[in-house]
């Protein structure tokens, strides 16, 4: 297995396509929440969805608790992976980690046509907040609160327990997160915010706007952290334009 391997799945192959989107999951999530992306945007682009450690597939290795150390990982595979270019989206902790692996990207040469930021305030936005110090009944809590979580897994109990290690891990490195001063990117973002979304502000998820040297925009849907779900149609009609347009 390769590298590439390791960390990217590829659920709908599309060796014909001009260009690649990639998609990067929210904390305690895995590359199967893409699923749906990769179906509906297959004729047009050739999606592929980034595996963190600790789960699915590769449940038996430590969750890494960096987003610095993340990112580094991941720029390195996409950096030889593919000459396609490319476009990221990003999902909760995914939309700081498509940001920071976009910063490590454009010092070579290889910086994203397009950054998609979903569910998440601002890199510079910060929030004091300690979900990683709970105990295990506590960060189940807070994956039930989101509603982000299949509920096969918040239902058994033995294979919830085998992934709070990983989930913990991903809290762990995103609210230990801090943006560098003054961080920016010169790929254009897109952001996407539920207007109910208890963990994300319509004024924090403006505040992305400072972070990108290109153009801004920002598109409010009904709903709560995970008003992709409800959303979805309109999210990969969003996504689908960028490829047609």
């Amino acid at each position: 297995m390769t590298t590439a391997d390791l960390w990217l799945r590829s659920y709908h192959p599309t060796p014909d396509a001009a260009a690649r989107l990639v998609c990067f999951p929210h904390a305690g999530g895995s590359a199967s929440f893409y699923f749906p992306v990769s179906a509906a945007l297959s004729p047009v682009a050739d999606v592929v969805a980034v595996q963190y450690p600790g789960r699915q597939d590769r449940h038996t290795e430590k969750g890494i608790e960096t987003v610095a150390e993340l990112a580094d990982r991941i720029a390195e595979v996409l950096r030889s992976n593919t000459s396609l270019p490319l476009t990221f989206f990003g999902h909760s902790m995914g939309a700081v980690l498509a940001f920071e692996v976009a910063r490590r990207l454009e010092r070579t040469g290889r910086a994203p046509a397009h950054v998609f930021a979903s569910g998440r305030r601002a890199p510079s936005s910060h929030r004091p907040e300690n979900v990683h110090q709970r105990d295990d009944d506590g960060v189940i809590a807070e994956m039930r609160k989101l509603s982000g979580t299949d509920p096969r897994i918040l239902g058994d109990d033995e294979v919830l327990r085998m992934v709070l290690p990983a989930i913990r891990s991903d809290y762990t490195a995103i609210e230990n997160y801090r943006a560098d001063p003054g961080a920016q990117i010169g790929s254009p973002i897109t952001v996407l915010v539920g207007d109910d979304d208890p963990r994300t502000t319509l004024d924090e998820a403006r505040a992305w706007e400072p972070h990108t040297l290109g153009t801004f925009d920002m598109k409010i849907f009904s709903g709560g952290h995970f008003y992709l779900t409800d959303h979805a149609p309109d999210v990969i009609a969003i996504l689908k334009a960028h490829f047609t347009s």
